[in-house]
């Protein structure tokens, strides 16, 4: 049995049972089975009825958005996910059939050479729980839109957000065999893969269960793309916004208490700006409200699983006592438990975990620099590449810095967003692979390559 416990208060929110290996593969077939029919469709059929799907799952963000908070504690008053949702997918939409029309080679009154793209087949996509909608339909849509089947397994954590999705493209006309939610257990999803199960595997979560994935598939030889861990930083050049980086930076470290692959987990700003910055970001901080995400007034809820936030505590608590300073004071909130207070810290050194490890909670450090050479270095001495945030009015100087960076986006004057029309990827411990733009068609689909002789004498 699959059991989300809610963050808010410990309780059981929601349970289901999950399906045998037998069972589940009798369901990987029959969708196995859908898939070329779903991809004979045209493609602009398989368009409206994804388009009408998300539509139909915006309808439904009133009984979302409170299940959100009792799932994973983020706040009602952020409204849930559906404008990225939305705005995902509807530029996935957009450009799908330029992204996957064929690539001409070359035609004469001999030859006609082209290039396909073709879907995979059947596409598992395992999704997390700190933005469960976003997350997943970064793989849904363009799946599905390519031609593929799509079979959804959620985080147990947000157990309830892959029967909304279900319900909403069903409702919509999109068959219950080209997409579904499923409920599998860590041992029967590895069945899946290596077994064969499934064509295609989109993995997002920790580098542990990375690895998981990678072993179940290994040898089958079915695609398996990974976004795992991040340490995202935060660069504040000398010449910076002071206002907009400290506001956008310190939103990017803290926002849904801290769970987000691409927040900002450390900050090296410009000696000229470091006091300012750190004062101004204090200020920031404390002015947040810590409670009950279902009150209109809390601006930070409790971190998804108590085991989340004692890791967190665990690193600051670690940091402290090997030199650094902390800044905030407790909050009244804070139990402990789920309920944690945000943290800035100072004086911290990459020797620390805080500086090293994913925290993936409220808490950042910030570090003193005095040149773009030191903060390269520092922003590279990390496992993980997911992004950067570079903050100065010099574009050039921002592009000169970023081809230095090892990292798979680049921002300049902002963090902690994606822009569909860009790849999303990553390297080094952050996995492989890239979703949304061009490129997500793409991975979501194999070459085909036609060689046509028109005459042979």
């Amino acid at each position: 049995m699959l059991r989300c416990i809610s963050p808010i208060d410990g309780s059981v929110f929601a349970e289901r049972p999950a399906l045998t290996a037998e069972e589940a593969k009798a369901r990987t077939a029959q969708m196995r089975a859908a898939q070329k029919d779903w991809a004979a469709r045209p493609m602009q059929e398989r368009i409206d009825l994804v388009l009408a799907g998300v539509a139909a799952l915006g309808k439904m963000n009133d009984a979302i958005v409170p299940d959100l908070a009792k799932m994973m504690g983020r706040p009602i008053r952020y409204g849930g996910e559906f404008g990225g949702v939305n705005e995902r997918a509807s530029h996935m939409a957009k450009i799908a059939q330029e992204s996957l029309a064929d690539i001409q080679v070359g035609e004469d009154e001999t030859f006609t050479r082209y290039i396909k793209r073709v879907p995979h087949g059947l596409v598992l996509v395992i999704a997390p729980w700190n933005y469960p909608y976003m997350t997943a339909i970064n793989t849904v849509a363009p799946a599905l839109i390519a031609g593929n089947t799509v079979l959804l397994k959620h985080a147990t954590q947000t157990l309830l957000v892959g029967e909304h999705m279900a319900a909403a493209f069903h409702s919509a006309g999109v068959p219950k065999d080209v997409f579904d939610n499923i409920f599998l257990d860590h041992d029967t999803t590895s069945e899946l893969l290596s077994s064969r199960s499934v064509d295609f595997v989109n993995f997002t979560g920790s580098v542990g269960g990375g690895r998981t994935i990678e072993r179940a598939a290994a040898g089958t030889f079915i695609g398996v793309a990974t976004e795992l861990g991040g340490k995202d930083p935060g660069y504040v050049m000398e010449d910076a916004d002071l206002d907009a980086a400290v506001a956008t930076l310190i939103d990017g470290a803290m926002f849904n208490s801290g769970q987000c692959c691409c927040g900002i987990e450390r900050i090296y700003v410009h000696e000229a700006l470091y006091d300012s910055f750190v004062e101004k970001a204090v200020e920031i901080v404390n002015g947040y409200v810590l409670g009950n995400p279902l009150d209109k007034e809390t601006t930070l809820g409790p971190m998804a699983h108590v085991r989340f936030a004692e890791e967190v505590r665990a690193q600051i608590d670690e940091a402290v006592a090997a030199g650094a300073k902390a800044h905030i004071a407790k909050f009244d909130a804070d139990d402990g438990g789920a309920y944690l207070s945000p943290q800035i810290l100072t004086d911290v050194t990459h020797d620390m975990r805080v500086m090293r490890d994913e925290s993936f909670g409220p808490v950042v450090g910030i570090m003193k620099v005095s040149s773009d050479e030191e903060a390269i270095a520092l922003m590279n001495d990390s496992e993980f590449g997911l992004t950067a945030s570079l903050w100065t009015k010099d574009v050039e100087r921002a592009q000169r810095v970023g081809d230095r960076i090892e990292t798979g986006t680049v921002f300049m004057n902002r963090a902690d967003y994606l822009d569909p029309g860009l790849c999303w990827t990553g390297c080094k411990n952050t996995g492989r692979g890239g979703g949304l733009s061009v490129i997500g068609f793409h991975n979501l689909t194999r070459p085909k390559s036609y060689h046509l002789k028109r005459r042979t004498s």
